[in-house]
């Protein structure tokens, strides 16, 4: 079976913010998915039924708003850091659940991010990260509710949208 990904879901117009900068910051031939918050990278595709039943439970909760809270240079790329106590406990919460089955990446994982920019040359992330940076104030944006995809060896197959 395929891998699963969990997102957390941004409203549309910081989504559509976003998907604007990757679109034009990412390199074409390697840009296959809109921009997006990764809460989960590789949850093992047969715990599918446990992981939508849990998806549901969490996002029994009203929205929140999450902290654009600065840049960071990713060596080949550029991310925008998101901070929010809501997503670090929600997911928290469901990491202890899946914990058995989480890759050593998704049970390292540190704090949400949305890449813009990944896999160039290090001179174009630093000139991008510049640019950004050079009038960036920190902003909030809504949390709408969280994504689940299949991971399809690159491109990802929407499963569904559970709604805060």
């Amino acid at each position: 079976m395929q891998p699963l990904v969990v997102t957390l879901l941004l409203d549309a117009e910081a989504q559509q913010r976003f998907d604007g900068l990757r679109e034009r910051h990412f390199p074409a031939d390697r840009n296959h998915l809109a921009a997006h918050v990764t809460l989960f990278h590789a949850v093992p595709g047969e715990h599918e039924d446990a992981v939508r039943a849990d998806l549901a439970a969490a996002a029994d909760r009203p929205g929140f708003d999450v902290e654009v809270a600065g840049l960071r240079l990713l060596g080949g790329g550029v991310a925008f850091d998101l901070r929010s106590d809501d997503v670090t406990d929600l997911r928290t919460a469901l990491a202890r659940s899946w914990a058995p089955w989480l890759t050593r990446q998704d049970a390292q994982w540190r704090h949400p991010h949305v890449t813009v920019q990944n896999k160039v040359a290090p001179e174009v992330a630093r000139a991008l990260h510049a640019d950004l940076a050079a009038d960036f104030t920190p902003y909030r944006v809504p949390a709408v509710g969280l994504g689940l995809w299949r991971y399809l060896g690159g491109p990802w197959e929407p499963v569904e949208r559970y709604l805060f």
